[in-house]
């Protein structure tokens, strides 16, 4: 298994974790919420290299 597929696989199981534990929409803030807050701790050239990799990846 690639490591993109073991991080989408601990991804999804965390989920499902937080959803049993915590009512819906605090797992859903919590799953939203911890990508937009790391995405934001990047400086803007982080961000700009992410964003050019991101559409690169995409074929455009």
């Amino acid at each position: 298994m690639s490591k993109k597929a073991k991080i989408a696989v601990g991804g999804v199981a965390v989920g499902l974790v937080l959803l049993i534990w915590l009512p819906w929409w605090a797992a859903f803030l919590i799953v939203l919420g911890v990508p937009a807050a790391a995405y934001l701790t990047l400086d803007p050239s982080q961000r700009r290299r992410l964003r050019r990799v991101s559409r690169k990846e995409l074929g455009r």
